[in-house]
């Protein structure tokens, strides 16, 4: 079951700026290591 969250935690959390920061940080991290890593794309790499 899903956990459920309070109005004020959600309002903490969305307003915490260290938060918005590592959840940022996180996605272009995952974004980054799947494009770098090569996600089966259309384009091959040209040796």
């Amino acid at each position: 079951m899903a956990k459920k969250i309070t109005k004020f935690q959600k309002t903490f959390i969305m307003r915490n700026p260290f938060i918005q920061i590592f959840k940022f940080i996180w996605l272009n991290y995952k974004i980054l290591s799947v494009v770098a890593m090569g996600h089966g794309g259309t384009r091959k790499n040209k040796k």
